[in-house]
């Protein structure tokens, strides 16, 4: 029995970058840089012809179509990655009480945030590159899930509970965002 393809979406890759799909991760290679994701649904297959790969589905259902489109998305963000690459960038803003915010390993450390004495810490996850510049923090990487995991984290480890975000509006907040 023959399964019969009912759509196919391509994506066409540039000429210096390689494609692999091993145990349902998707790798995109370009000389020693890789960037990869774990793409995997039951109804989609991936198959890579010379500079094109097609994302084929045995299924019209309106779900499995989105999900194609999503694995496309994914595909092009991955490229995007390794040729451009993905800025973050945030915005300190205090009223009072100035914040000092440095990078530590793996963590982001924000110091005297509303004069609190204990620091709030963000963690920055692998791959991604985060520096801090006066009242600005820059982060970015290859990974464009694992920048804005990392630039999310910052914003809210300075958000403020039980107070008016009207009044208080002290934190560390995105304001820009390049591919």
């Amino acid at each position: 029995m023959t399964e019969v393809v009912l759509k196919t979406l391509e994506v066409s890759i540039p000429e210096d970058f390689q494609i692999k799909y091993e145990n349902k991760v998707l790798t995109v290679i370009k000389g020693k840089e890789t960037n990869s994701k774990r793409l995997f649904h039951p109804k989609v297959n991936f198959n890579i012809e010379g500079n094109t790969i097609k994302i084929e589905s045995y299924s019209l259902k309106k779900k499995d179509l989105a999900t194609m489109k999503t694995f496309k998305t994914h595909i092009e963000n991955l490229i995007r990655g390794i040729e451009k690459g993905f800025t973050y960038k945030l915005k300190i803003v205090y009223s009072h009480f100035p914040m000092k915010v440095m990078v530590k390993k793996d963590r982001l450390v924000i110091e005297n945030f509303l004069g609190e004495k204990h620091p709030r810490v963000a963690k920055i996850l692998d791959g991604v590159t985060v520096k801090v510049h006066a009242d600005e923090v820059t982060v970015s990487g290859k990974n464009k899930e694992k920048v804005a995991q990392t630039a999310a984290n910052i914003e809210h480890a300075t958000k403020i509970k039980r107070m008016d975000p009207r009044v208080f509006q002290d934190g560390i907040y995105i304001f820009s965002k390049e591919a």
